[in-house]
């Protein structure tokens, strides 16, 4: 039998896949399979663009894709009960979760700019907020990102978060009180965010205290923060361009 693909060829790995997989997936699988095979059979990407296997991969997403799951974005309410439970907490790690919380919730932060990956083969020092970076006035506080995977040109952001704004005055209150203590604790430290023993706090820890916070709940997860803060910003009427 021939190898050179065809309509029916790919027609056939699509409803063999659809079988296995979630089908949703089969359109970046055949993605990769035509940038393999183009060198080779320069009319691969036109069969793959054919009416047989197009029609053939949305009958396997109409007949075999499943639901999304989407995890649940955190809620005003649910940022207010946090704050309620730990803002009067001895404990320092509590108040560094309260803080990081608030913080990511009300500046639309991703879980990755606020802690450091569980592998350590993934963890940058490039990526870490600096303490020195840290500009504080009576209504606001202000940190640096130094890189993230959307600064295409290296040069970091600003993380601003003002009294006047949604987050309100005790935002800006508990930022303050986390610093003074981390400053007590570890003067001579460079990096912003530090837990009780002088580690970067991880991605398994904040999912831990955050998961002990909303007891366990399976859809709340580290992207909770910033669909949460960004819904809230909406209901407020600021419109999609600014969030964005």
């Amino acid at each position: 039998f021939t190898i050179e693909p065809t309509e029916q060829t790919l027609s056939l790995y699509v409803i063999y896949e659809c079988h296995h997989i979630e089908p949703r997936s089969v359109d970046s699988y055949l993605s990769g399979i035509c940038s393999e095979l183009e060198p080779f059979y320069p009319n691969v990407r036109k069969i793959r663009s054919s009416n047989l296997v197009s029609r053939t991969l949305r009958g396997g997403k109409r007949l075999y894709s499943q639901p999304v799951k989407r995890k649940r974005a955190l809620t005003s309410d649910d940022i207010n009960l946090a704050f309620e439970r730990l803002h009067c907490s001895t404990k320092y790690d509590d108040l560094l979760f309260l803080t990081q919380l608030l913080t990511g919730f009300y500046a639309l932060m991703r879980l990755g700019e606020l802690v450091w990956p569980d592998r350590h083969d993934l963890r940058s020092f490039t990526k870490v907020s600096r303490r020195t970076t840290v500009l504080l006035t009576t209504h606001s506080f202000e940190f640096t990102l130094r890189t993230h995977k959307s600064d295409r040109q290296f040069s970091g952001d600003s993380v601003l978060v003002h009294d006047d704004s949604l987050a309100g005055p005790r935002v800006v209150e508990l930022f303050k009180t986390y610093l003074a203590l981390r400053d007590s604790a570890f003067p001579c430290r460079a990096e912003l965010w530090l837990r009780h023993d002088g580690s970067i706090p991880t991605r398994s820890w904040f999912i831990r205290q955050l998961r002990t916070m909303f007891l366990d709940d399976p859809l709340v997860c580290g992207h909770s923060m910033r669909a949460g803060g960004a819904t809230a910003l909406a209901l407020a009427g600021v419109s999609g361009s600014l969030i964005q």
